[in-house]
């Protein structure tokens, strides 16, 4: 038989998560120099365009549990007995000054009891037990105090027992009486081992409509009535001592039966055994002059609390091992509602899917790192972005285009409009052959199996990508600029012109080479110096191992050389920069020049100092300076590069970019 509930994953035809939007998040983050894990959670936290995150649903289990505590205090009960109290005791006078057939003596002496009642409710209550009432209004509204008392401290471990019990009866209170003996037995015996599938099955076949959560099994009962319990004594201790001190003497005459304070009292030692992790002893302070809340609703108001809390630890994931999928969805949905939960599913379906995208791996030392996948996916968004800018229009559509009719590469890819290369034939027929295995009925052959064969440029190039890696570039927001030139420039290289050879190369106060991993999550560095002799050195070392390929040199820097590397190996650094220092980097550039190399300086900044050196540095070796701003670095560095390969030294000016592409067909709209 099938079986059908409300469908609780929010809109079925809602498209999947983005993992696209996480992925560029991440990556610039990293790029920033957080891990890869400080920033897939910081993305989670601050959620999507059209996603909210989770700093979004803390605030609103925060405000969600300042509103419950502002809002509620615990004197309802005692304000409601202290009303009825008040009934009783106005009533009864009335009668006695209407009954002129009672003998005076009787009405003097009870007349004396009511003026002479303890200003406690708990102590006039008992005062009052035995009181002969002479009117049956008064007699009613003293007994609607003890069935009060009876149903709040029932309410308090039975949800919805304080309005079942309303105008209980003997036989109702006997029922009751029969469930909570029953039920201590059968916790006693789960206890011991001795309790089977049977006595449970008993047990809520008999009392099961006492319990709306409908447990399925002695577990699940312990679990919902020892959270009641516990939030009932946490409301306790919330209390004042007055408070406290009151209900506890009013409670004994619940019901007027004390067996009903005997077996909650046995209950709760029950639970507190088989769940003494529970918070049994911890208090909530309410907020002064809010809405009075009677025993039973007050520990549903902190049970709420403590889901909230639970709720708040949760999402701020600050334990160890935290995941996503520890979020109870449905204690969300209770307290903000199903719009909630539905936003934290999707956080939980992104996470998972960002794990298993292949785009985050974790490493031997434990840490999650983007893998080359990602950096593959990161860079190709750079040079798309780079494209556009270079183009000079928006939405242009990449035609993946290798080369010119050059060498074939021996790579293939699927035909796309505008492409121009000769089909590759073998791969085109297999593809219809394999398609058509699936679907005989379709054609022979059909656009979709159609590839073409990828062609490079015949000409290679060496290139030597030198970044300034000094404190300045992180100080003046252009470390992030830096890294997404060079895995755009990187991806460029490693799809389209394979054949050539790039170098990345970072100068502080000391140069390296870098691999593209290590240069995008290299982070900030604040040692000063400047050495681009040292950078320059390792430029050239990397032309001489490729003698038959162009050298292109491309150097980003904000900053005028101040170290240079010594013959003994050490650092110098001065600062302003010594003449030694400028006159070993103006050697390497000779050096460089005389190689064969195509130059280009990018001069990041409006020092008028480093533009005077940068020109007569680019004049001394025929190379080009550009000055783009930080955003259009990607573009300048990438278009020089291209402009390198056909020979032009350089590109001359943005302008000449979309030439460029629009002659190549690269990026052709």
């Amino acid at each position: 038989m099938s079986r059908y509930r409300r469908y609780e994953g929010g809109d079925p035809l809602a498209p999947p998560v983005d993992l696209a939007e996480a992925l560029d998040a991440i990556g610039e983050d990293v790029m920033a120099g957080y891990s890869p894990e400080r920033a897939m959670r910081e993305f989670l936290r601050r959620g999507g365009s059209d996603q909210a995150g989770l700093d979004d649903l803390a605030r609103r289990v925060a405000e969600r549990r300042r509103d419950l505590l502002q809002r509620h205090d615990l004197g309802g009960t005692l304000d409601e007995v202290r009303e009825l109290l008040e009934t009783a005791v106005l009533e009864e006078r009335k009668q006695l000054a209407r009954d002129a057939m009672m003998d005076e003596g009787d009405r003097a002496f009870r007349q004396m009891r009511l003026d002479n009642l303890p200003d406690s409710p708990a102590a006039a209550v008992s005062e009052l037990n035995d009181y002969d009432w002479t009117s049956r209004e008064a007699r009613e509204a003293f007994e609607q105090i003890k069935d009060l008392l009876g149903r709040e401290l029932l309410d308090q471990r039975f949800a919805g027992m304080k309005q079942a019990l309303e105008n209980a009866t003997d036989a109702d209170r006997e029922a009751v009486a029969e469930m909570l003996s029953d039920l201590n037995e059968l916790l006693e015996k789960h206890a011991r081992g001795e309790d089977t599938d049977a006595d449970f099955a008993d047990f809520m076949a008999k009392h099961g409509h006492h319990f709306p959560e409908n447990p399925q099994s002695v577990e699940e009962l312990v679990d919902a009535m020892a959270q009641r319990a516990a939030a009932a004594q946490r409301m306790l201790r919330s209390m004042t001592p007055e408070q406290r001190a009151e209900l506890m003497e009013l409670s004994a005459q619940a019901f007027g039966s004390p067996a009903l304070m005997q077996q909650l009292d046995r209950l709760d030692a029950n639970l507190m055994g088989l769940r003494p992790s529970e918070d049994w002893g911890g208090s909530e302070q309410f907020g002064e002059g809010g809405q009075g809340v009677g025993l039973g609703d007050g520990t549903g108001v902190l049970q709420d609390l403590a889901d909230l809390d639970a709720l708040a630890d949760q999402l701020a994931q600050s334990y160890g091992g935290a995941r996503l999928d520890d979020v109870d969805l449905d204690k969300l949905a209770r307290q903000l509602g199903d719009e909630a939960a539905v936003d934290a599913r999707k956080l939980q379906e992104l996470e998972r899917a960002l794990k298993s995208s292949g785009a985050l791996e974790r490493g031997f030392d434990g840490e999650l790192r983007l893998t080359p996948k990602a950096m593959r996916q990161l860079g190709k968004a750079l040079l798309r972005e780079v494209a556009q800018k270079m183009s000079g229009r928006q939405g242009q559509r990449d035609l993946r285009q290798a080369g010119a009719a050059g060498d074939l590469s021996g790579a293939s890819r699927p035909w796309a409009f505008g492409d121009t290369e000769p089909w590759d034939i073998p791969r085109t027929l297999l593809n219809g052959v394999v398609r058509r295995a699936g679907d005989p009925a379709g054609p022979r052959l059909s656009i979709e199996d159609v590839e073409v064969s990828e062609t490079e440029d015949r000409t290679q190039a060496a290139v030597a990508l030198c970044v300034d890696t000094s404190f300045s570039m992180a100080m003046d927001g252009r470390w992030v600029p830096m890294k997404q030139t060079a895995l755009a420039l990187h991806t460029l290289i490693g799809s389209r012109f394979r054949g050539d050879a790039l170098e990345l190369i970072g100068f502080g106060r000391h140069a390296e080479t870098m691999r593209i991993e290590e240069l995008t999550a290299l982070d900030a560095r604040w040692a000063k110096g400047t050495n681009l002799h040292h950078a320059l050195l390792l430029a050239n070392r990397h032309f001489r191992k490729h003698p038959h390929a162009q050298p292109v040199l491309l150097i980003v820097t904000d900053g005028e050389p101040t170290s240079h590397l010594e013959s003994s190996g050490d650092v110098f650094f001065s600062y302003p920069p010594h003449p030694m220092t400028i006159a070993l980097a103006v050697r390497e550039l000779d050096n460089a020049r005389r190689l064969g190399a195509q130059t280009t300086f990018f001069r990041l900044g409006d020092d008028p100092g480093l533009a005077r050196f940068i020109d007569s540095m680019a004049r001394r070796v025929e190379g080009s300076v550009m000055a783009p701003e930080e955003g259009d670095l990607g573009a300048a560095v990438v278009g020089s590069y291209l402009g390198s390969r056909r020979g032009s030294g350089g590109a001359s000016g943005p302008g000449s970019y979309g030439d460029w592409f629009g002659s190549r067909g690269f990026w052709a709209g």
